[in-house]
């Protein structure tokens, strides 16, 4: 599927996805059934909404504002985007500890001093990374969204499915140019900290059974995932000091 959605239809179809009406929805978010039922309709959500209806939808809130199409606002923007190139490194360490080494390290990276954003951090997405309205153009938004571009989106990728696809063929996906395949999604499963279920719901294509890689691998990747979520809050000098953590909890 690579025709454009309007965020009224996926929120739509992740309401379904989890038996949920208006009413139910409302009730749990807080949002009013009126402006609930605009934003089915196609009106764009207000951020008081989106931050109101994440939760209550079990998403992170920055993905639904990325979902929505919305610009991220600073306090939910990866805080550092030179950051993004360390992500790999801590990942290729991560999948080899084992579960309690890799929660260790998320305690360890939870308890450092959260950082404003640096104020380099570019305000929008390079021209390059500026995608079509297309299934493949979310999951791409969603990955930047964890300050992974096309290039760490591959090496990443690698090291928790042990696939490889290329840079290029990441960003053929988000400019639409890629198809979206099965196998594709089932890597951003890997990845992403958002279900199998959501995705196959907002990009209209089922994952095949994700895999992942490294001596003691999670279910579907899931600790990797989450622990990709944690680092996007962290500067690239917290990621650093996360790294060399890490490592001495290998070794």
């Amino acid at each position: 599927m690579s025709e454009p959605t309007d965020f009224g239809a996926l929120l739509g179809r992740l309401m379904e996805c989890r038996r949920l009406d208006a009413t139910a929805l409302g009730q749990a978010s807080g949002v009013a059934r009126g402006e609930l039922a605009r934003v089915l309709t196609g009106v764009e959500p207000s951020p008081s909404e989106l931050r109101r209806l994440a939760p209550a939808l079990g998403l992170h809130t920055a993905d639904l504002v990325v979902i929505a199409g919305v610009d991220l606002p600073d306090d939910l923007a990866p805080v550092d985007t030179r950051a993004g190139s360390q992500v790999v490194r801590l990942v290729r360490i991560a999948v080899g500890l084992r579960p309690e080494q890799r929660q260790a390290l998320r305690d360890f990276m939870a308890s450092m001093p959260r950082e404003w954003r640096v104020p380099a951090a570019p305000a929008s997405a390079p021209p390059f990374e500026r995608y079509p309205n297309t299934p493949g153009a979310l999951l791409m938004r969603l990955m930047r969204n964890r300050n992974l571009g096309w290039t760490a989106t591959a090496q990443t990728f690698l090291v928790v499915t042990g696939r490889y696809w290329s840079a290029s063929t990441y960003g053929g996906v988000g400019r639409g140019t890629v198809p979206l395949t099965a196998e594709l999604l089932a890597d951003f499963c890997a990845v992403l900290d958002v279900t199998a279920e959501d995705l196959a719901a907002l990009t209209g294509i089922t994952p095949t059974a994700p895999r992942s890689t490294g001596d003691h691998p999670d279910e579907a990747g899931s600790g990797v995932a989450g622990l990709v979520w944690d680092v996007r809050r962290l500067t690239a000098a917290q990621l650093e000091r996360a790294v060399e953590y890490a490592e001495s909890l290998r070794h």
